[in-house]
């Protein structure tokens, strides 16, 4: 048999092109061994020009075949402090053709796979992001079996904003258009658009739990996965207009679409930027809702049509019991925010008594029972703590119980791996698990020496809930299954020597909380 020469063995290990139809005209993707990508595909016209701050609108159709070789512009953004530069990835280039989604599948062209979908929304506190950063790059979930998509959303002014005519939520309008798309174009690269699993983390989770309780959502996807994000985080009415008004103010034009409209989009980024610092320092931050701590200054908007109500009281209520849901939090989520800043050695133990009384908590006993769970802690690690609780872990818990109240299963975690960056002062922090869960291990978060085989067990887990409503177990050591919260308040830990499911962990935290008021205007 001949030896292959050096031109014949390029053009064997050359990625092959293929091509998939979609409702607005064929695409042609790009494989490399045995996973398919499609990047860049338009599931929406561009929201720019006379579709500005609009709901968005079908892409043009195309004649021929569109290259899906490059992923599509970031929604236009600020980009993150200096601070962060190193341990935030940047999104790169933005444009007004953002409403753009990425496809990687192991069955291109193969209608009627059947394989399970997950579609994953960004994180950014709403206000950065893209679905190309990557991290988010979805070949090895696609080669363990499924189709992923990851997808751009509008930010900031754009997408949040609450208009005087009642237009709310465009950038939840954008992610289920998105998922318009999967359903109507998904078969055609191999997934079932009957088990589409939505996953997101931080900004990407709240707006996953939204997505759940809203009537235009309803039908789209079967399952959910919610990383550090959970459902007491959105405005109301009066707060979102006020909002509104002083982003207009600050950025020299009137509340309405027409005068949004009439300022370039960085105009409205910079406004946005101003508004944030004067809600940092003012002095009667409930007036601002959930922006006064949330690290950012839009949110969801209960405008009671797009988001008929608050989501975790629609949760309460019963709504969404028939959606499957894996939820979760990091052990040390805000350690994320304080340490790069330099602001944790200057929390000081007066600074820590009046955090714990403007949170409701009785500052006496939240302290001791904290100091409790955190021997031989700094204030500025308590405070970290105790925001971790109040933003992120709570939260989780609460729809978790919300659910149980209906019997619906909800699985939850806690993903206790530490990060190696700025020499072990994050912990496991927020963000920390996002790398695990798409095998990508190169994020500045985790080192040069992340467990592959944490990252292998997580994949598999994640996969495994997409593909039939149950997480698997895995590790060294694993537990028999993986039970769902109800009765004992499991929860599984990940990111230790062995895998351990803990019932009720850090209960006396959990019941110092269980009497207030749930983050947000109402309790649950």
């Amino acid at each position: 048999m001949p030896r292959m020469g050096r031109k014949d063995r390029e053009r064997c290990e050359a990625p092959m092109h293929v091509t998939v139809p979609t409702t607005a005209g064929p695409v042609r993707g790009r494989r490399k061994g045995e996973v398919t990508t499609f990047a860049g595909i338009p599931y929406a016209a561009p929201p720019f020009g006379p579709r500005r701050m609009r709901p968005p609108e079908p892409p043009e159709s195309w004649s021929g075949v569109r290259d899906a070789f490059t992923c599509g512009p970031c929604a236009p953004q600020p980009g993150y402090l200096p601070a962060m530069t190193g341990l935030l990835p940047d999104a790169g280039q933005s444009g007004e053709d953002c409403l753009s989604l990425n496809v990687w599948t192991p069955a291109p062209g193969r209608t009627g796979g059947g394989l399970p979908v997950m579609v994953w929304i960004h994180s950014g506190a709403f206000r950065n992001g893209a679905g190309s950063l990557p991290t988010y790059d979805g070949t090895r979930l696609a080669a363990d079996g499924v189709v992923c998509v990851t997808l751009n959303y509008r930010l900031g002014a754009e997408g949040f904003l609450f208009l005087p005519d009642g237009t709310a939520n465009l950038g939840l309008l954008d992610q289920i258009a998105a998922l318009e798309w999967v359903r109507d174009n998904i078969a055609g690269f191999g997934g079932d658009p009957d088990n589409v699993t939505v996953f997101g983390q931080s900004a990407g989770a709240i707006a996953i739990t939204a997505l759940m309780t809203m009537p235009r959502a309803r039908g789209l996807f079967r399952r959910a996965i919610t990383q550090s994000g959970a459902g007491h985080h959105s405005h109301p009415q009066d707060i979102a207009r006020r909002l509104t008004e002083r982003m207009a103010a600050l950025a020299g034009t009137k509340p309405t679409r027409e005068g949004l409209t009439s300022v370039p989009p960085e105009r409205l980024i910079a406004a946005d930027s101003a508004l944030s610092r004067e809600i940092a320092q003012a002095k009667d931050p409930g007036q601002w809702g959930e922006s006064a701590g949330g690290g950012t200054t839009v949110l969801p908007v209960v405008d009671g049509d797009t988001l008929p109500e608050r989501p975790i009281d629609a949760l309460a209520g019963g709504v969404a019991r028939d959606i499957d849901l894996l939820t979760g939090t990091t052990t040390e989520e805000f350690r994320l925010f304080l340490i790069p800043l330099g602001m944790a050695p200057r929390i000081t133990d007066e600074v820590l008594h009046r955090f714990l009384t403007g949170l409701g908590l009785d500052p006496a006993e939240a302290r001791a029972t904290y100091d409790a769970a955190h021997p031989g802690a700094t204030p500025g690690d308590l405070l970290s703590a105790v925001m971790t609780d109040h933003a992120y872990r709570i939260p989780a818990l609460r729809v978790a119980e919300a659910r149980a109240a209906h019997g619906a299963d909800t699985f939850v975690y806690e993903f206790a791996w530490p990060s190696p960056a700025l020499d072990g002062a994050l912990g496991a922090c927020h963000m920390v698990e996002i790398g695990f869960v798409f095998g990508n291990l190169t994020d500045p978060l985790l080192g040069p020496d992340a467990p592959q085989t944490l990252s292998d067990g997580m994949r598999r887990s994640w996969i495994s809930f997409a593909r039939s409503g149950r997480p698997s177990t895995f590790g060294p050591v694993a537990p028999p299954s993986w039970p769902a919260y109800a009765g004992q308040r499991s929860v599984l830990r990940l990111g230790e020597a062995a895998l351990t499911v803990h019932d009720d962990p850090a209960g006396d935290v959990r019941r110092l909380w269980q009497g207030l008021r749930a983050p947000g205007p109402e309790g649950v």
